[in-house]
């Protein structure tokens, strides 16, 4: 079973299931395991009974995510809850609801069907009975779904990145005889491939998870994306660029107020007043890079002893990160804050001086765009970052920021140094990187896609049914 289990997590789904000989009872459920979840990545589709004399309601919307507020603090979650306040306040009714299982998948014991936050209603979809594989939980998850769309007769679905999600919309939709909409936020099978190494881009999970994301995008109504070097991706991987709108990660709320000064912030907080501050709000995960900005600030302060470093965030890379600080001879616990709450999040983006952003050269960061460097410049930071096409798009070099080659710790520290020794440089850059932020990356602005395609839709039912 060992054997099969390190196949299975390389991606080597047919090679784990054909080491399972099923000759014991723990072996056979295993591999019954297996064998559902590499019918998911193969092609498999819910099946549903088509609903009869479904009425949908115009303007009214049902979000499916993967998970959200207040059980779960991300960039997902956050960008999720944005966009669901700004199509409210446009005035469409908007409903989510979040995979079958969760929040008691993460270990919140109770909950009661619904969850209001800021006004937006977030359904729960409860497991019935004990953990089912992973065909078998989304085709309930699929039947719940619908009950849910009966009682609150939406008129468009509109999901996200991964494919799971999108394989019960498309469902349910084809159930209810309404359009979907397929949010691209990443690619979830670089991510995967990203926490193994370079050969898994080979293996079956990897080669399907491509095709199975490429299905679901080919078979939504529309697709919506978050960047330029998104769209391009999936433009060279034969989906329609006529049916592909943009939406990209903004600001809105507490960001779009006046930012207040770091000294100021700081004093707040407790914080040293007079250094200048570097550093990042961010996931600790190993795609991020913040090893590199760990050795560039210990080389830093090797130099200097008027910078600090600090990074907000919690991950699974936590301890690794910290151990390699304190191999440098640093003390973590004044650089790592650990997680901290959304609102205080704010305030550690202004406490910064100089926001970083210094991910690894891979795959999915090619190809993502992040939401805090965005977040970082509303709040009037420059933003020193890698040199990837992604944060091309947010970062503009030697404007709103400085990019950087990743993975290099060297040419990090030098240019943090650089905006630490010039002030007038940080003011500068700060200011264009919030003028372009209010210009270009507000959530009034970004939802602008989404409401056009629901009115879009709007009208074309109109028309079927005066037809």
């Amino acid at each position: 079973m060992t054997r099969a289990k390190l196949l299975w997590h390389n991606g080597e789904l047919s090679k784990a299931i054909d080491e399972l000989s099923g000759t014991n009872h723990r072996e056979s459920r295993l591999r019954e395991f297996y064998e559902a979840e590499r019918e998911v990545f193969g092609g498999w589709r819910p099946q549903l009974e088509k609903l009869v004399d479904y009425s949908p309601i115009p303007n009214v919307v049902l979000h499916l995510l993967t998970n959200s507020l207040p059980h779960t603090e991300s960039g997902y979650t956050q960008r999720s809850h944005s966009i669901l306040l700004e199509q409210a306040k446009s005035g469409v009714e908007v409903h989510a609801v979040t995979r079958l299982g969760y929040p008691q998948s993460i270990g919140v014991p109770h909950s009661h069907g619904v969850d209001i936050v800021d006004g937006i209603k977030y359904h729960r979809l409860a497991l019935d009975g004990p953990r089912k594989n992973l065909r078998d939980h989304h085709q309930q998850e699929a039947e719940q779904l619908l009950d849910l769309i009966h009682t609150i007769r939406p008129s468009v679905i509109h999901t996200t990145t991964h494919f799971v999600n999108g394989l019960v919309a498309g469902a349910v939709s084809q159930a209810a005889g309404i359009p979907w909409i397929y949010e691209i936020r990443g690619q979830l099978s670089d991510t995967w491939a990203s926490k193994r190494g370079p050969e898994s881009i080979n293996s079956e999970r990897y080669i399907s998870f491509k095709r199975e994301e490429l299905a679901v995008a080919r078979s939504a109504d529309a697709v919506i994306t978050i960047g330029e070097q998104m769209k391009n991706l999936l433009i060279s991987r034969d989906i329609e660029s006529h049916v592909i709108s943009m939406s990209p990660n903004a600001v809105g709320e507490a960001f779009l107020a006046s930012p207040q000064v770091p000294r100021t912030v700081r004093a707040e907080m407790g914080l040293e007043e007079e250094p200048i501050f570097v550093g990042t709000v961010s996931s600790l995960v190993d795609y991020e890079g913040l090893e590199t900005l760990i050795q560039a600030y210990a080389m830093l302060r090797s130099r200097r002893d008027d910078v600090r470093l600090l990074i907000v965030g919690d991950g699974a890379a936590s301890r690794r990160l910290r151990r390699e600080a304190l191999s440098l001879g640093l003390d973590p616990t004044t650089i790592f804050t650990g997680r901290v709450p959304r609102e205080q999040a704010v305030k550690y983006h202004q406490a910064l001086d100089i926001f970083v952003v210094p991910r690894q050269d891979l795959l999915v960061t090619r190809a993502v765009t992040p939401l805090k460097p965005v977040e970082a410049m509303a709040m009037e930071r420059p933003v020193v970052a890698s040199d990837l096409p992604a944060l091309r798009e947010i970062v503009t070099h030697g404007v709103t920021g400085t990019l950087v080659p990743p993975g290099d710790p060297e040419q990090l520290a030098k240019a943090l140094e650089e905006l630490v020794e010039n002030a007038e440089l940080r003011f500068r850059m700060g200011r264009a990187g919030r003028q372009s932020v209010l210009l270009n990356r507000t959530w009034s602005t970004s939802v602008q896609a989404s409401l056009k395609l629901y009115k879009q839709f709007s009208e074309r039912n109109a028309n079927t049914l005066d037809d």
